[in-house]
C-alpha cells in the first residue's frame, strides 16, 4: 500500500498514523463541543489541535450531519474564508485540509489560502468538477463513500453486499482519479453516511479489506451515532466509545484518525505504535 503523500512540496509518511483535528466553522455541527463559529473560538480550537499533537487541521463550513440545512456556496465561502484567514495567521505552517464537496470552494481555498488537501464527503458525486479541479490543483484528495446528499443519505442504506459495493465504488473512483492525474488519494469509508448502526460496525470490522485498494485509509468515527445510539448515550458522552473504535481502526489498517478529541487520539496512536513494535 502507498503510505507516502506529497504535501507542501514535501513528503508525509503515513506508515505512522496521523491525527486530523476537526475545526467546524459552523453553528450546527452535530457535536456542540466542537462548534467554532466566532473568531475567538476558532483561535482556541487551532491552538488546542496543535498543542495536543494534531497533525492536520480539517476545516469545514458546511454541516454534513443528517438532516442538515443546505447552504449556498457564498455562505459556505464566507464562513470558510474567515476561518482560513484566522488559521493561517495563527498557525501559518499548519497542514490544512478543507472539508467540502464543492469544486469552487476547493479551488478558492487552495489558490487563495494555500490549503494542503481536499476532503470530499461525496467522492465527486455531488460536483462533477471536483476531481478535475483537484487534479489541476495538485493536492491530495480524500474521497469518502456516501449515497445521496447529507439531507437524504440515511434513506440510502440498502446494499446488495455492503463491503463489496463500497469496494467497487472506491475501485471506480480511484481509476477515475488516476485517469485525471491525481497521484495522492486517501479513502474514507464514510462511517455514519448512508449506513445504519449495524452496517457501520460491519464496515469497521472489514476495514482491513480496503487495504487491497492500495491507498491510505482515513477513519472518522468520532462521537458518531454508531456509538451513542448503540450505547444509548449522547455525543457528549461518547469519548470512551470513540477511543475504543479508534484503537480498533488502527489495528485494521487506518492511517489517519479524524477526531474531535485530539489528545486522546494521539495517545491511542502512541499506544498502538508501542504494541505494533512488540508484535
Amino acid at each position: 500500500m502507498k503510505k507516502l503523500i506529497r504535501v507542501k512540496g514535501g513528503i508525509i509518511d503515513l506508515s505512522s498514523p496521523l491525527v486530523m483535528g476537526i475545526l467546524n466553522a459552523t453553528p450546527d455541527s452535530f457535536f456542540e463541543g466542537c462548534r467554532s463559529s466566532s473568531d475567538e473560538a476558532i483561535e482556541r480550537r487551532v491552538d488546542e489541535i496543535l498543542s495536543q499533537g494534531g497533525d492536520i487541521i480539517d476545516i469545514g463550513a458546511y454541516s454534513s450531519r443528517p438532516d442538515s440545512i443546505d447552504i449556498s456556496i457564498e455562505e459556505e465561502w464566507e464562513r470558510l474564508s474567515r476561518a482560513l484567514a484566522i488559521v493561517k495567521r495563527r498557525a501559518p505552517m499548519a497542514t490544512i485540509s478543507i472539508d467540502t464537496f464543492r469544486s469552487e470552494i476547493a479551488r478558492r481555498s487552495v489558490e487563495e489560502f494555500g490549503v494542503d488537501m481536499i476532503n470530499d464527503i461525496s467522492g465527486g458525486e455531488l460536483d462533477g468538477e471536483m476531481m478535475p479541479t483537484v487534479a489541476r490543483l495538485g493536492v491530495p484528495y480524500i474521497m469518502m463513500h456516501m449515497r445521496g446528499t447529507p439531507q437524504t443519505m440515511q434513506s440510502f442504506c440498502e446494499y446488495d453486499s455492503l463491503i463489496t459495493d463500497i469496494l467497487h465504488y472506491f475501485s471506480k473512483k480511484i481509476d477515475r482519479a488516476r485517469e485525471l492525474g491525481i497521484s495522492d488519494v486517501i479513502i474514507d469509508p464514510g462511517f455514519g453516511f448512508s449506513k445504519s448502526v449495524s452496517q457501520n460496525y460491519e464496515l469497521l470490522a472489514a476495514l482491513d479489506q480496503f487495504e487491497a485498494l492500495g491507498h491510505p485509509i482515513l477513519v472518522g468515527v468520532s462521537r458518531k451515532s454508531m456509538i451513542y445510539r448503540l450505547l444509548d448515550i449522547t455525543p457528549a458522552d461518547s469519548l470512551n466509545g470513540t477511543t475504543a473504535l479508534n484503537m480498533f481502526a488502527l489495528s485494521k489498517g487506518a492511517s489517519i484518525l479524524r477526531v474531535h478529541d485530539v489528545r486522546e487520539a494521539v495517545e491511542v496512536v502512541r499506544i498502538h505504535q508501542a504494541l505494533s513494535i512488540n508484535k
